[in-house]
C-alpha cells in the first residue's frame, strides 16, 4: 500500500464515490485512500494523509468545490486536484484550473478517462478533454469583450455559488448561514444574479437555478 499513491476522493454521492474508488483501487500503483463528503472533512483528510492526489466534485454536501480547489492551492500546492463534475465543462472548466485544479472531467466520462487523467496529474501535467482545450484556447487567443461574454461567464466565483445554492433549495437566510454572510448581502447578490442574467422575477432565478442544478447546463437561460 506504501508504495501506491494515495488518492482522496472528495464526493457527496456515496455510490458515486464507491464507483469511483473501486475503479481507482484496480490500478497496481493506485489506491482510494480516504474519502470526504464536504470541504471541512476533506481538508482534515488533507492534513491526516497527505494525499498524492484530490478528486473533487464542484457540488459538495453543504459547500462548493471551488473553495476546496482555493485552499488547496494555498496550503498544499504540490498536490493535484482532479474535478470530476456534472456541471457544464465550458463553464466550470476555466474557473477550476483558474482556482488551481490541474484537470477537469464531467461524470459521464469517468469510467474512460480517469484513471489516464490521474496519471497525467501525478506526473505534472493537465487533463482537459480536446474541446475544452480548443474553447479555453481560443477564449486565451481572442478573448470576448464584456457585453459579448455568455450571462453565466459574467457570474463571479461567489455569484455562482449563491446560484447554485437557491438551486439546491436553500433559502436566502440558509445561504447567509452557510457562507458565514449577512442576509443582505446574500440579498445583494441575488439581485446581481438577477441583473447578470437578464431575469426579473425571484420564481424565475429559482426555476433557473434548479434546472442548472439538476442538470448541470445553462440551457433554459436565453
Amino acid at each position: 500500500m506504501s508504495e501506491k499513491k494515495k488518492i482522496l476522493l472528495v464526493e457527496d454521492h456515496p455510490i458515486f464515490r464507491l464507483g469511483l474508488a473501486e475503479l481507482i483501487n484496480q490500478e497496481s500503483d493506485l489506491a482510494a485512500y480516504g474519502s470526504a463528503s464536504d470541504v471541512e472533512p476533506a481538508i482534515d483528510e488533507i492534513n491526516h494523509i497527505n494525499p498524492d492526489l484530490i478528486i473533487a466534485d464542484l457540488s459538495l454536501k453543504q459547500s462548493d468545490g471551488l473553495d476546496l480547489i482555493k485552499y488547496v492551492k494555498q496550503h498544499h500546492s504540490h498536490i493535484p486536484v482532479l474535478v470530476l463534475s456534472m456541471h457544464d465543462e465550458y463553464l466550470y472548466a476555466p474557473r477550476a484550473l483558474s482556482a488551481g485544479a490541474h484537470g477537469y472531467i464531467m461524470k459521464q466520462e469517468a469510467v474512460e478517462s480517469v484513471v489516464k487523467a490521474i496519471h497525467l496529474l501525478l506526473a505534472g501535467k493537465i487533463y482537459l478533454n480536446e474541446k475544452v482545450k480548443e474553447h479555453i484556447l481560443l477564449s486565451m487567443s481572442n478573448p470576448p469583450k464584456a457585453q459579448e461574454k455568455s450571462p453565466f461567464d459574467r457570474l463571479t466565483d461567489r455569484e455562482l455559488q449563491v446560484f447554485k445554492l437557491i438551486g439546491r433549495g436553500f433559502s436566502t437566510r440558509e445561504i447567509a448561514e452557510r457562507l458565514f454572510l449577512s442576509i443582505k448581502t446574500i440579498g445583494t447578490y441575488r439581485e446581481r444574479i438577477k441583473k447578470k442574467l437578464n431575469i426579473k422575477h425571484a420564481s424565475e432565478l429559482v426555476r433557473c437555478a434548479v434546472h442548472f442544478e439538476k442538470t448541470g447546463h445553462i440551457g433554459i437561460v436565453e
